[in-house]
């Protein structure tokens, strides 16, 4: 077998990742932002389901939520938090621990902003986590926000916001034949982002 060097990885995770989403937005068929996001309850129980990432900033990773919703509800609880992308047309995947807090209002203002109008509607329609019926309860909701807000722009609900995600560690891994995957973990200390690499 010949040796192999491997990849090249970058000294600053956050911009080694940008290249990965960048080459995964290239490649997958839906949603290359998709990412599981892991919480834990009070009781301690761990929790895990697909958000959107909607931004990367040098402080982290942001996604937007119901701030009334099971996870927003838990991490109120524990900001510590764990996200997972897998491409699977890349054979890749990135894993990230973090603790979140929460972002601006200015920013959820201008992210709210940008959504489409069923969806801001929606946003003030859905209880979310809560229990449901059935949906045409849901749309009956939608259409009393919808005459609500008939003819003027729709306001951000203030139950409705973002969170940053600030990456303790990532660790990124490729897949390679025979399971001799790759990985490069990323560990943040007081000097810095160091780089070691992880047996599969």
């Amino acid at each position: 077998m010949e040796p192999s060097t491997g990849l090249t990885f970058l000294p600053d995770p956050i911009t080694q990742f940008r290249q990965w989403l960048e080459l995964a937005e290239q490649h997958e068929i839906n949603d290359p932002n998709a990412m599981s996001l892991a919480t834990v309850t009070a009781g301690g129980s761990p929790r895990v389901r697909i958000v959107l990432l909607k931004g990367i900033g040098p402080d982290g990773f942001q996604f937007f939520t119901n701030l009334e919703s099971d996870k927003a509800t838990e991490i109120a609880v524990n900001p510590n938090v764990a996200l997972a992308f897998h491409w699977k047309s890349l054979q890749r995947q990135v894993r990230i621990t973090g603790t979140v807090s929460k972002l601006p209002s200015a920013d959820d203002d201008g992210y709210f902003a940008t959504r489409y109008r069923i969806s801001q509607v929606g946003a003030w329609a859905s209880a979310q986590s809560r229990p449901l019926k059935n949906m045409s309860e849901l749309s009956s909701r939608l259409e009393e926000m919808n005459k609500k807000f008939e003819g003027m722009d729709v306001p951000r609900p203030p139950h409705w916001g973002g969170f940053n995600i600030k990456p303790q560690t990532i660790e990124f891994w490729a897949e390679r034949p025979y399971r001799l995957h790759e990985r490069m973990l990323y560990t943040l200390d007081q000097n810095g982002w160091q780089q070691q690499r992880l047996y599969p």
